[in-house]
């Protein structure tokens, strides 16, 4: 409704604005025009034009002040398959003496989790309306007495499964719980929208156990993809990638993947097989041929681990697969503020980054446009950044 007032606020101030040229360009072209209304005429009209003007400008700069206000005071939620709207949150209660209050600058897409809530796949979410994602980072705008950690001003991020939201209470009395962590001034605060992300595969690649000098396959380059082979990586194993988008590939080249490989090339398969076995296959894709391909193509190493970290519903492996190398299947979920804490350390000293994996920052306005992609074209999505100042 705002937008509506505010179109039709500015196509009158057009009509004005060209109609006191017409009057001015007459007066200065022409007596007639005092002739037909008088001086004094003329000019308590242009005054009225000029009065109507500023009751127009100053109540377009109050609908817009209202707007960006309204707009702190929003959260996104999926209505129905494929669709999501907007929803009021009001504005935000004083925090309680162990609770913070953040107002948030960015958030960030989960492209896998909130595109199977989106649209409804695997029962995801437990049906409409659904409100998904876990990705903040904002300012501290009050801070209750007993608060320590955190003070007013501070530049956090905060992983909890909320949804997007213009404003979050937070209580950090219990630590290690809150999923709050402040940032660093010398990290891009914009990007850190997408540690969430990022965090997941971390806290994979430490579930199953990579280090140093082992050879790592991950299947699948959406964000988590990207977070996984770059933990892997950065923990020191050699890391090679799959996926059938070759910008996705390009991307995780540029953060250091060492072998890229495109499954729609007709020889992927020997390719994977030339640098098998792997100590590690994170399967970041849901891929429903991946476990059997895994067995028939003989790609695990002796007591090696498959991560199962994307999204599946029921699934079927062959025993004989783990069994006779003594191999096991392992699972994670979410990440933890030691996950956080490593990927800090390591974006600070130019280990890992996140910015190559920014495809979209868009102002939150542009949010029914974002989604529309993901529900039409996922994959020409990778980082999404919202922008809520």
């Amino acid at each position: 409704m705002i937008n509506v007032i505010l179109i039709i606020s500015n196509l009158l101030i057009l009509f004005q604005s060209l109609f006191c040229l017409r009057f001015r360009y007459e007066f200065r072209n022409s007596y007639c025009y005092i002739k037909t209304y008088g001086e004094s005429g003329m000019r308590n009209l242009l005054m009225k034009f000029i009065i109507c003007d500023k009751i127009v400008i100053d109540k377009i700069l109050f609908l817009k002040a209202k707007k960006e206000q309204d707009m702190h005071n929003i959260g996104i939620q999926f209505v129905a398959k494929g669709q999501m709207e907007f929803f009021e949150i009001g504005e935000p209660p004083d925090p309680n003496p162990t609770q913070i209050l953040i107002r948030t600058y960015y958030s960030g897409i989960t492209n896998g989790t909130e595109r199977h809530a989106l649209m409804g796949d695997f029962g995801y979410g437990g049906g409409y309306p659904g409100r998904h994602g876990y990705q903040h980072v904002g300012v501290v705008e009050k801070a209750g007495n007993l608060v320590k950690e955190f003070k007013e001003g501070d530049i956090v991020f905060y992983g909890h499964y909320v949804g997007h939201r213009g404003w979050n209470i937070v209580d950090v009395s219990t630590p290690g719980v809150h999923l709050c962590m402040k940032l660093p001034s010398d990290v891009d605060h914009e990007a850190c929208a997408l540690l969430g992300v990022i965090g997941v595969g971390m806290r994979h690649v430490r579930r199953v156990r990579v280090y140093p000098a082992q050879n790592v396959l991950v299947v699948g380059l959406g964000p988590i993809g990207q977070g996984s082979a770059q933990s892997a990586r950065a923990f020191g194993a050699y890391v090679t990638a799959l996926d059938i988008n070759q910008k996705r590939l390009d991307v995780a080249k540029e953060l250091g993947v060492q072998r890229c490989i495109n499954v729609s090339d007709s020889t992927y398969m020997d390719q994977i097989k030339a640098y098998a076995p792997y100590n590690c296959i994170i399967d970041a894709s849901g891929s429903p041929s991946l476990l059997e391909d895994i067995h028939k193509n003989h790609l695990l190493a002796p007591r090696g681990v498959i991560g199962l970290l994307a999204v599946r519903g029921e699934i079927t492996f062959r025993w004989g697969m783990l069994h006779l190398i003594e191999a096991s299947i392992e699972v994670s979920c979410h990440f933890a503020l030691d996950d956080l804490a490593i990927i800090m350390h390591f974006l600070r000293q130019g280990i890992m980054k996140i910015s190559p994996m920014i495809t979209h920052r868009v102002p939150i306005t542009d949010a029914p446009n974002i989604y529309g992609i993901m529900r039409d074209n996922p994959s020409q999505l990778l980082g999404v950044v919202f922008d809520w100042r």
